[in-house]
């Protein structure tokens, strides 16, 4: 899938597009069990990380948006060692990666 592909598929289109390059990658055999947990572990930290940037380190709007009472937001922000701080976004510098 090409990066304007990604950009106008949703979330779920993009998520299948690698579970199924996971997959395929194995070839004949199938991951190791516990597949599920890995999975939610391997977006959460991107998910809260994006959100939290996104929200300017704003833990409430944060939680907010991601639809999570703020103390678990915190107590996950804590478990992933993410750093939570208001700070200020430079775009530019965000849009370079």
């Amino acid at each position: 899938m090409s990066e304007r592909e990604q950009k106008t598929a949703g979330l779920a289109a993009t998520v299948e597009h690698h579970l199924r390059n996971y997959f395929a990658a194995h070839e004949h055999d199938l991951p190791a069990a516990g597949l599920y947990d890995r999975v939610i572990q391997e977006i959460e930290r991107p998910l809260l990380a994006i959100t939290l940037d996104e929200c300017h380190g704003n833990q409430l709007r944060a939680a907010a948006l991601l639809g999570l009472n703020r103390n678990t937001l915190r107590k996950k922000i804590r478990e992933l060692g993410l750093q939570a701080g208001r700070r200020k976004r430079n775009r530019l510098a965000a849009n370079d990666d």
